[in-house]
């Protein structure tokens, strides 16, 4: 392999960025493999993110065989294994970041035109074969729907692994309400750590230096925050959706590239959405779904994850005719209650088209058993909790047959609030015979329900363009307050799960004015986080959620004039 660290990749505005490749010593041209993003192309994966990788070498220990895992960075692929496959590939510092100079500005717009600019750069290299093409997780999964949306003519094909896609409703504010537990932490500890210019960043062991950029370029403690944004403040400013958020989210419209969107089947706070709106809203005629289960960064680096990002970019940065073009639209592993063994089913189309909507109706006639029915309750009957102190939970009874649920669902709730506005926690579960809660590793939480969702009730405003009756959407662009004591009815968007449960399980819905936690377990948290249910996507922020407003009495109408309901994405046959 040929190693070239901080190679020079200029910007139109003058700024440089700095870049490591490595390519194959045996001659080219080859295709490309790119990411541009702020964690460091000099923070070894190891070093920098030690936790994680312990946790995924001792999960794992064979994971990645024929490599020394030594080139490794968080998030991104191997070279040791994609350079002998016939890649060059490319890790980018994005502006501001590592050893790239300029203003950090996460997701921003200055950031997709830099990416476009250096797709464009090594499109044209000597070593190039002029397909440029985009895999990674997270972060670097992101930018990608961002520069789909630019269009640079050498970007031929791209695999977002687990990739949020709308930064208000996917990352900033679920459902209107600030999400503020992740990027509380994240941001400090991931970003602003490898700030270029910040002396206190990891070493660079590859080049001997700081990962922030050379000694001269080191900046004070007030220089770096004015050099960057704070993303938290910045949300809190913007209560309504706006160009700012706009800015920072793909254009579907736009995206017209071969993709391969991976999903995460319990990675609800963050990317999952993104990755099933890619596959229902972009342009793109050349486009794949596939939903898998684990941590957000096991499966990327898993033999069945490799293969399947290998053959997509094959095909289409190779040209090899592999049979990909033939390959079902979904690609879905299906889960089932307490075994970590999945069942890949190939599918047309999402939602699938054997799904069968199906409403199962609140019922708090018996306020000491909250059920759930197939059927509508003719009698009116309500219940009241304190928002931020109490929740509900609804069951239904044993399911008479085993029963898969896949897709998107939805909640239409009656409520009213003691105050002028609500915050609506919603959260399914399923729960066996003997009463254990279905529950999965997710991208992080270790213990996660089956699916989750939020609404502010002064959001509830939906946009009747774009929302379907099991996907609401909300435009999010005005306030409608409440009046105190009166009745509304609310539409909760509930991200998409999968799961087959069998006969003689019960389904429950939880509502609540927080976000759901169950008690710490036993086995304590997981290597990076606090994991009770909701994993760091936490919503906190005192600022947005003040008490006086938030805290109040909620009362929740079932049956009669308003027929609160769930609607769940049962298969058929």
């Amino acid at each position: 392999m040929i190693i070239e660290r901080d190679v020079p990749i200029p910007m139109e505005d003058g700024v440089v960025l700095r870049a490591d490749v490595f390519r194959s010593d045996s001659g080219g041209p080859h295709p490309v493999i790119m990411t541009l993003g702020p964690y460091g192309k000099g923070v070894p994966y190891r070093d920098g993110f030690k936790p994680q990788w312990k946790w995924l070498i001792s999960a794992h220990p064979n994971v990645l065989p024929g490599s020394s895992r030594e080139y490794m960075n968080w998030e991104t692929v191997d070279p040791e294994i994609w350079v002998p496959w016939g890649y060059v590939c490319i890790r980018v510092d994005s502006r501001g970041s590592g050893r790239s100079p300029g203003f950090l500005d996460i997701f921003s717009k200055r950031e997709a035109r830099d990416f476009y600019e250096a797709i464009e750069w090594a499109g044209t290299q000597p070593w190039s074969n002029g397909k440029v093409g985009l895999n990674g997780i997270s972060y670097y999964a992101i930018t990608q729907w961002n520069v789909a949306s630019l269009q640079p003519p050498h970007l031929a094909a791209m695999v977002p692994w687990e990739g949020a896609a709308d930064f208000y409703r996917d990352t900033a504010r679920h459902g209107g309400i600030l999400s503020n537990g992740f990027i509380d932490t994240w941001y400090p500890r991931q970003v602003a750590s490898v700030q270029h210019g910040n002396r206190k960043a990891i070493m660079d062991p590859w080049m001997k230096e700081i990962s922030s950029g050379p000694e001269a370029d080191f900046l004070s403690e007030s220089e770096l925050k004015k050099n960057r944004t704070d993303p938290v403040q910045d949300i809190v400013d913007r209560p309504l959706d706006s160009d700012w958020y706009r800015s920072r989210s793909v254009d579907w419209s736009k995206v017209v590239v071969p993709f391969l969107s991976a999903a995460n089947l319990a990675g609800y706070g963050l990317h999952p959405r993104g990755n099933y709106e890619a596959f229902t809203q972009a342009a793109s005629t050349q486009k794949w779904l596939e939903c898998h289960p684990g941590r957000h960064e096991e499966w990327f680096y898993l033999d069945q994850g490799m293969a399947l990002q290998k053959r997509f970019l094959d095909h289409f940065l190779k040209g090899d005719d592999n049979g990909w073009e033939k390959e079902s639209p979904v690609l879905l592993h299906l889960r089932r209650p307490f075994s970590e063994e999945v069942e890949l089913r190939k599918e047309s189309a999402w939602p699938l088209p054997r799904t069968h909507f199906t409403k199962i109706y609140l019922d708090a006639s018996e306020p000491s058993a909250l059920g759930m029915n197939w059927g509508q309750p003719n009698e009116p009957s309500s219940i009241s909790y304190v928002a931020m102190e109490e929740s509900l939970t609804f069951y239904s009874p044993p399911l008479e047959q085993d029963t898969e649920i896949t897709g998107p669902l939805a909640a239409k709730l009656f409520a009213a609030s003691a105050t002028n506005d609500m915050d609506l926690f919603v959260t399914f579960q399923a729960f066996s015979p003997d009463n254990r809660e279905v529950e999965f590793q997710g991208t992080i939480d270790p213990h996660t329900p089956l699916a989750q969702g939020w609404l502010r009730a002064s959001h509830r405003k939906l946009d009747a363009t774009k929302s379907l009756p099991y996907r609401p959407f909300h435009s999010h662009d005005e306030l409608w307050p409440l009046e105190a004591g009166s009745v509304y009815e609310l539409d909760v968007e509930i991200w998409p799960t999968s799961i087959l449960l069998p006969k003689g399980y019960r389904l429950a819905l939880q509502i609540s004015g927080k976000d759901f936690e169950r008690p710490l377990p036993p086995d304590h948290p997981n290597e990076a986080w606090v994991s009770r249910g909701s994993g760091p996507w936490l919503h906190t922020h005192p600022a947005d959620r003040p008490k006086e407003t938030f805290c109040g009495k909620v009362t929740l109408f079932t049956g009669g004039d308003h027929p609160s309901y769930l609607l769940l994405p049962i298969l058929e046959g």
